[in-house]
């Protein structure tokens, strides 16, 4: 049936068109987006309470507030920075064991992407008493088992500070920048390991565990920071490549009464990481997770605390490589929680004290994504998983024998929790596509929610008028018949009768994953506000990355970029297939990972792509990190097919399309030399491209303007190119 329009049915749907706000760069990267929060949020463990940290921007003040549970009422302001002259912003801050003391981070100043040193103040709870610990900033300080001493790090070095006395002891003294490192990561460990803190209280506060790091071998990284003095600055840091030299580390406990030290016996390994390091519920028994520099066999050990003698209680190996994890958790009695994706697929597993398989838990073609933690007084453990589909999230509870599972969330989208510390009660974090992060307060024993905390109402109004278009989830197939997790965003105004420009985006790392059900990155505004502008917009989910199974993930073994680039390629020709797709307008855009896949895609799929960007990309593999390159590619010495295949660096005679390369030149991640030596084997090649250098910026690129400029410069690249 059709309708006939009138004068006034015009001039209605004109107000309508004119009301709609458009996106722009500067209302993205200044916030106008941002959801609210819970900051901070800590689960007590001595009540069923919880804490928050809240930011008063206007006066520049910070409180940790104390909630209940139960109610979601709050009991307490535990402290308020307005209250304590000179006291400067909460950061961040951690309790100690029996909830009387907190350790106040403030001035933090980034080390690295995790590390950081900071101003810390003591806050006695009983009597509201503050005191700043140091005169000088510290790393890492962890609270003693029993709430008497704080151990630090600071200059490489390792120490212990009595709280009732004040006094310090030095627990090493050779620590040396950019030769030794006690008690705290280098920067590959911080990096590709994911932890700061390599040092542990024993659970009798007796004994300290420290991994020592001699990077005295490294080869060493130096960057110019020009700031604004009259000469540049040299940063110069240890940064082990590909085949090159690593850290010798080693393993040392020391005895808190005797001030003595002993070295853990790890001479049966050689050219080895230790990737986690943590005591038992034993206060006699440390436990350490080593690996083998391919990363594909994995000891963990159990250490005696008196003679640092090591054994093996469990041992796993991999075709291609091994997720090393924080799901490790020992029961009251040390057996412990352990899980593995030795059936193909990442599940929770029971070992005994010794090491013995008790049970695996979870079972399916399914991924576990969090472990919560077990309630010993019922045996029931509490996970996060992607059994309702790979691009969502839900959150369970099933028995220590695998027995009794309960799905304690009900809808599509992406669930996370927090639980209070009997389990009777969780946070539940909630968020799809469509609809911002909700906070509810909700019973564990069925799921039912109970209150809402936080559900965002004020953004979704304020949505509204941009008029936004909504994510398409798909499964595309490519003419290979490879079935790939993807989105799509189409303008509003979407006509099937039109032929579009096509602009993919995609990380593509192993393991990552792009096409998720949750709520709104910051860049997907700007993948909106191109959708707005007129462009079709997808991402592509293709194989190498995660949640779908060890056999999908780890295809790209030994041969990264090859798979992966593969179907970013085939993605752009199904693409260009659809009816109302310009096939010879489609562009891909990458940052790190993805900019390594944008400069392939470009370049050995030039009969398909129109333009790319690169954002700080990897363009040979020859020039990152050894953790993270050799656990998928080994050694270039061991594979150099594998790596000169598939380096972007290579195959720049073969450009034909618009090409931009962004990089930050202080990138201690992926290295300012990528980009440039890219650029030398364009020049050579006498090919025509674009480029932009970010002085003093990081991986990040990052820092007042500076993503609004990158940004804006990117949109105008895609307009003027696509």
């Amino acid at each position: 049936m059709k309708y006939k329009l009138y004068p006034f049915v015009f001039f209605l749907m004109s107000l309508v068109v004119a009301a709609q706000q458009n996106i722009t760069v500067e209302s993205i990267y200044r916030g106008r987006f941002r959801t609210q929060d819970m900051d901070e949020l800590q689960a007590l463990k001595k009540s069923n309470q919880y804490t928050v940290l809240n930011y008063n921007g206007s006066a520049l003040t910070t409180q940790i507030n104390l909630y209940d549970f139960a109610t979601l009422q709050k009991k307490a302001t535990i402290i308020d920075t307005k209250d304590h002259i000179g006291m400067p912003m909460i950061d961040s801050y951690v309790f100690d064991s029996n909830e009387k003391m907190l350790l106040l981070a403030c001035n933090s100043s980034q080390v690295y992407r995790h590390s950081f040193t900071a101003d810390y103040y003591l806050y006695d709870l009983s009597n509201k008493q503050i005191t700043k610990l140091f005169d000088f900033q510290i790393q890492e300080p962890t609270f003693s088992p029993d709430g008497k001493k704080i151990a630090f790090a600071r200059d490489n070095n390792l120490f212990v500070y009595d709280i009732a006395s004040k006094n310090t002891i030095q627990i090493t003294k050779d620590g040396v920048k950019n030769a030794v490192i006690n008690g705290i990561c280098d920067w590959v460990y911080e990096e590709e390991f994911a932890f700061v803190r390599a040092f542990d209280w024993s659970k009798d506060s007796k004994k300290i565990a420290y991994i020592r790091f001699d990077e005295s071998q490294v080869p060493e990284v130096s960057m110019p920071v020009y700031g604004e003095s009259l000469y540049p600055q040299m940063l110069t840091f240890k940064y082990p490549k590909a085949g090159e030299k690593n850290s010798e580390v080693s393993l040392h406990i020391f005895d808190i009464n005797s001030q003595q030290t002993q070295k853990v016996n790890l001479s049966n390994y050689s050219d080895f990481y230790i990737a986690r390091m943590q005591w038992t519920n034993d206060a006699n028994v440390l436990s350490a997770q080593v690996l083998n520099r391919h990363q594909d066999n994995l000891d963990l050990l159990f250490i005696d605390g008196t003679t640092a003698g090591a054994k093996v209680v469990l041992n796993e190996k991999d075709k291609a490589y091994i997720d090393v994890t924080d799901n490790l958790t020992f029961l009251k009695d040390n057996s412990f929680i352990w899980t593995s994706e030795k059936d193909g697929f990442n599940h929770i597993y029971y070992y005994d004290k010794n090491g013995k398989l008790k049970n695996q838990v979870t079972k399916g073609n399914w991924e576990i994504t969090s472990f919560y933690g077990l309630d010993e007084k019922t045996n029931t453990l509490f996970y996060q998983s992607t059994e309702n589909g790979s691009i969502n999230r839900a959150i369970y509870k099933i028995g220590l024998k695998g027995n009794n599972k309960v799905a304690l969330s009900n809808g599509t989208g992406t669930y996370e929790a927090t639980f209070s510390t009997d389990f009777s009660y969780f946070i539940q974090t909630f968020s799809s596509a469509s609809q911002p992060t909700t906070y509810t307060l909700n019973e564990t024993k069925s799921g039912k929610e109970l209150k809402v905390i936080e559900n965002n109402t004020a953004l979704s109004s304020s949505l509204k008028s941009f008029n936004l278009p909504q994510k398409e989830f798909f499964v595309l197939k490519t003419e290979k018949g490879n079935e790939l997790n993807a989105w799509i965003l189409k303008p509003k105004d979407f006509d099937a009768n039109k032929k579009y420009s096509v602009f993919m985006t995609q990380y593509s790392g192993p393991g990552s994953q792009q096409v998720a059900n949750t709520w709104n990155t910051i860049d997907d505004y700007w993948y909106m506000m191109l959708a707005q502008q007129g462009y079709i917009v997808v991402c592509v989910d293709g194989r190498g990355t995660g949640f779908k199974g060890a056999a999908f993930k780890k295809v790209t073994q030994l041969q990264l970029g090859k798979y992966e680039v593969e179907d970013q390629i085939d993605a752009a020709k199904t693409i260009g297939n659809y009816t109302y797709v310009d096939k010879n307008r489609i562009g891909i855009f990458g940052w790190s990972y993805g900019g390594f896949m944008a400069s392939n895609c470009i370049l050995k799929g030039n009969d398909i792509f129109k333009m790319a960007i690169a954002v700080a990309p990897v363009t040979n593999w020859r020039f990152y990190d050894s953790v993270y390159t050799e656990r998928y590619m080994h050694t270039p010495q061991e594979n150099a097919g594998g790596y000169d295949d598939n380096s972007p660096i290579n195959f720049a005679k073969q450009l034909k399309g618009k090409y931009l390369l962004i990089h930050g030149s202080a990138d201690d991640n992926v290295h300012l030399q990528n980009t440039m030596q890219m650029m030398s084997a364009l020049i050579q090649a006498n090919k025509q491209f674009e480029s932009q250098i970010y002085p003093d910026c990081n991986h990040g690129i990052y820092g007042g303007m500076t993503r609004i400029q990158l940004f804006n410069k990117i949109t105008n690249f895609i307009h003027e190119n696509l």
